[in-house]
């Protein structure tokens, strides 16, 4: 009953801190008003577009490394780090608004996001199996993505205000505060690092690699050679990446459905923003799910979010508020049926992998969504985008018919593979 006690009050110390930390990462003032920075200080359309080329490929090429060093380091030291890089970058964004400035600070924010990609998620998963409650790993990280979403909807409401007192050189600062704060929260994570020990302990079969590399080789060979965390890191990409890059053209879709321009914010804020906190929150009841209803999961937030945005009036974001509530659940689902399958010491690179595969086909996604808006309009393409979903579910469906009934590999993760 005692050692029940002291896991149970460890458990609740590490929730507690990782909320404070994904609410910090995502205060950033910055987030609301960055592009308007960039067109207030000279830069085209065209260029502010390349800045985000820059983003993106700055975070494809340094994830997969960075879950590696984690694994082979200190996940929590690459925790704090990751924010301190962003800080770095909204501060250069600040102190020399400039291209070239914007173009380092991204670089810097991907290497940010890199860091933390992968290195989060295993820490977490591999803290709570230390304690012994590896089963409350999606009711945890489904509530951290809520504290997120709740550090991205204060960022909203506070961008305005402060804007209006110190302009963008008071948004920067604050971005930077929250930063270093978020930094400061993370050398306060609990790390057992039983796996850092047994891969610093494995033979290597050069001696002189270094430990990243040896952990970078293990992540991958696990992702290769075993079936079920292929399939579930395929999983992760897929499911996360689609309502992920759809996110991004919300605002076209409110905006076509006749509201007055300064309701768009609300719009989206009022009902998208809470359904993705929702879903986050769902989590717990989420775990009970079977493949069945996984896929149901899956082809009702499908099916709610193309008639939402075909109804092509304000009363459909509340259906769109319900398919991203769904998508939200059904992406930390199938995080945590990646974390259970995940054997080897290689986890945060093994979920780095994942990271960067969702990275690929956000990419695909925001290509195909420019060809289907430009062939059709901004909501069929909307519901045309949605259809992998319907393939997934109906895949999961047909794999549940062959597989044998009952609960797999762990509590945190009842979907079949």
């Amino acid at each position: 009953m005692a050692s029940m006690t002291l896991a149970s009050a460890a458990g609740r110390r590490l929730a507690a801190t990782l909320y404070a930390y994904t609410f910090l990462t995502d205060l950033v003032l910055l987030y609301p008003v960055y592009v308007l920075l960039f067109s207030d200080t000279g830069l085209s359309v065209g260029q502010i577009s390349s800045l985000f080329v820059i983003w993106s490929l700055a975070g494809l090429v340094l994830e997969v490394p960075a879950g590696a060093w984690a694994d082979a380091t200190s996940r929590r030291l690459v925790l704090a780090l990751a924010p301190l890089c962003s800080a770095l970058g909204f501060g250069l964004w600040t102190l020399l608004p400039s291209y070239p400035a914007f173009a380092v600070g991204f670089v810097l924010w991907g290497a940010g996001g890199a860091l933390a990609s992968g290195a989060l998620e295993a820490l977490v998963f591999d803290e709570l199996d230390h304690v012994g409650a590896a089963d409350r790993y999606a009711r945890t990280i489904g509530r951290a993505r809520t504290a997120g979403t709740a550090g991205v909807l204060g960022s909203i409401l506070l961008a305005g205000p402060v804007l209006g007192l110190g302009g963008y050189p008071m948004v920067g600062a604050a971005s930077v505060a929250a930063c270093l704060l978020a930094a400061a929260v993370a050398t306060r994570l609990p790390e057992h690092r039983r796996h850092h020990h047994r891969l610093a302990a494995a033979p290597s079969t050069e001696p002189d690699e270094p430990g990243w590399w040896q952990g970078l080789r293990l992540g991958v060979a696990e992702a290769r050679g075993s079936r079920s965390v292929r399939v579930a890191v395929l999983l992760v990409a897929v499911v996360s990446a689609i309502w992920g890059a759809l996110e991004e053209y919300l605002p076209l879709l409110a905006r076509d459905t006749g509201v007055a321009l300064t309701t768009v914010p609300l719009l989206l804020l009022l009902v998208v923003t809470l359904g993705q906190m929702a879903g986050g929150l769902l989590a717990p009841a989420g775990q009970r799910l079977r493949t069945g209803g996984y896929a149901l999961l899956l082809a009702a937030s499908a099916v709610a979010l193309a008639v939402g945005v075909l109804l092509r009036k304000p009363v459909g974001f509340l259906l769109v508020a319900a398919a991203f509530a769904g998508f939200q659940l059904a992406s930390v689902l199938a995080d945590a049926r990646l974390q259970a399958r995940i054997s080897g010491p290689a986890r945060a690179t093994v979920t780095s992998l994942a990271g960067t595969l969702t990275d690929l086909t956000t990419i695909a996604v925001y290509a195909g969504f420019g060809l289907l808006a430009t062939a059709t309009d901004t909501a069929w393409a909307f519901a045309l985008a949605v259809v992998p979903y319907l393939l997934i579910a109906a895949a999961q469906v047909l794999r549940a018919g062959r597989i044998r009934r009952g609960p797999v590999d762990a509590p945190t993760a009842r979907i079949d593979a």
